[in-house]
């Protein structure tokens, strides 16, 4: 049976390694050149697009590329070196659309520019491995919403073919009043009556409350999200889902503002403005979110990514902004992306008129094909079905696994543990010797060793070390165990 297979796998994963897709939704159209800077093509940037181009002793230059960040994506860099951020360079479709309503269900339904189909790709592709939702949900199998989006009113993303996939939560205090059980109370007028019914019916209705309260419940520790960032306010109740043991796959979260015709730019600062805050938002919350992860220990299971749909006009207009434009680049981010940049700077000719636009060079639903089949393990076919077409992958998930030979090689289970992790600065370091020298080092993510913290001959059998970590700097590490019969590493992280 078609899916049958692919059904199981969606139940192994959930069950078993609980692996998440949380999708962020830059609505309004991202502009990309802003964003993630071509740094070889600034002298072409700089003469179409004056109004809003940024000084180039600001742009956060990431090592051994010619790509530049937004100075306000410095968390994101810093991802990015720890290989934990991967950029999809100039992501769009054929034939671009640049209504924002039209583009917006291109991209949620996964559908050709010229083609309307009234569904979403993980709508699909939910109902594909779940084709008896609703009639025959919840259950025993998968008692959790299949899908948790945050906004006023289900979108299209996941409409399925016949029903919605999604539980909506219309904000982040609608959130809170069902978890706490705050509801207004209702005015003792013939309107309040009516308006008691109306919620009766409502909670009758969302059948998953009782489960998405139960998950809440259970966490009450948080990192520290950022004050009045509403993408964080949305990511920490995702995060708080996640580790309270929802199986829920996938959820969406959303960010507006980013149709910057004017102001984008503060006039003679142009890393201030619209955009700026945007992006500090969306790196603000990201970066809680990913220490919220580890602090809950999901960190592993978990990845993410940034669309919008479309980015903006190479040249810039003289409202300080820029207009609807054509294919922009794309965030993912995890421990399990394979991190660096896919795709290549577009080039800027100086000669570049309003009319013109920066060309695609991935189609957006390879990076949708990819993540299905290398995040949640889909068959290839089945992927295909629910994309309505075949789409070359590119490699977005996975990382050279660690070099581990003799001692407990290939069994699984590593030879040391480094406690308490994420490190506090007082570290031990137990790890089972073969009577050889031994040098345990710490490197940092791109393989550079930065300490040795032992070397020297030790006794065969398990051993135990203390470490003084506290000087080290806010990151993600590694430290590696070598002798002339083993070799292998384990990451940390410090706060």
């Amino acid at each position: 049976m078609p899916g049958q297979r692919t059904m199981e796998s969606f139940l192994r994963l959930a069950s078993e390694s609980n692996r998440v897709l949380v999708m962020i939704y830059l609505q309004g159209g991202n502009d990309g050149l802003n964003t993630v800077v071509p740094m070889d093509q600034l002298s072409a940037l700089n003469l179409v697009r004056p109004h809003v181009i940024l000084p180039e002793e600001k742009i956060l230059n990431l090592e051994g590329t010619d790509v530049g960040l937004h100075p306000e994506l410095s968390g994101f860099k810093s991802l990015f070196e720890e290989q934990r951020l991967g950029i999809i360079q100039y992501a769009g479709y054929p034939n671009q659309n640049y209504s924002h309503f039209r583009s917006t269900d291109i991209w949620m339904s996964g559908s050709d520019a010229n083609e309307l189909v009234n569904s979403g790709w993980p709508g699909r592709v939910l109902s594909q491995e779940f084709p008896t939702y609703p009639d025959e949900f919840p259950n025993n199998d998968m008692p959790d919403p299949l899908s948790i989006e945050i906004g006023h009113g289900g979108s299209l993303l996941f409409q399925g073919p016949t029903a919605s996939m999604s539980m909506v939560i219309n904000d982040v205090s609608s959130f809170y009043d069902l978890v706490d059980n705050i509801e207004e109370e209702a005015p003792n007028t013939d309107a309040g009556d009516k308006l008691k019914f109306v919620r009766l019916i409502a909670r009758q209705s969302q059948q998953y409350g009782e489960v998405v309260k139960a998950a809440a419940d259970k966490i009450t520790n948080h990192a520290l999200y950022p004050e009045g960032n509403e993408l964080g306010d949305q990511l920490k109740i995702v995060s708080k889902l996640i580790a309270g043991g929802l199986q829920t796959p996938i959820y969406m979260v959303r960010i507006g503002g980013f149709d910057t015709h004017d102001a984008q730019v503060v006039d003679g600062d142009h890393t201030k403005g619209e955009h700026a805050e945007l992006l500090k938002q969306v790196n603000d919350a990201v970066m809680a979110f990913m220490q919220d992860l580890e602090l809950q220990g999901t960190d592993d299971r978990v990845m993410g990514m940034t669309f919008s749909e479309f980015g903006r006009r190479i040249v810039s207009n003289a409202s300080l902004g820029t207009d609807h434009g054509a294919a922009a680049p794309m965030f993912v981010f995890g421990n399990e992306v394979t991190g660096g940049i896919l795709g290549n700077n577009p080039t800027i000719d100086q000669n570049t008129t309003y009319e013109h636009n920066l060309d695609m060079q991935f189609d957006f639903r390879q990076i949708n094909a990819s993540i299905l089949e290398q995040w949640f393990g889909i068959d290839a076919g089945d992927t295909s079905s629910a994309l309505l077409g075949e789409f070359d992958t590119l490699p977005i998930i996975g990382k050279p696994e660690p070099v581990v030979s003799g001692l407990n090689a290939g069994n699984g289970d590593s030879p040391a543990t480094i406690y308490p992790n994420p490190l506090n600065g007082s570290t031990k370091i137990d790890f089972i010797s073969d009577g050889k020298p031994m040098e345990i080092s710490l490197m940092d993510m791109q393989g550079r060793k930065l300490e040795q913290i032992h070397s020297g001959k030790t006794n065969s059998g398990k051993q135990s070390i203390s470490w003084n970590s506290s000087y080290l700097r806010p990151g993600r590490y590694l430290v590696s165990f070598r002798n002339e019969n083993v070799q292998y590493s384990k990451s940390v992280v410090k706060y």
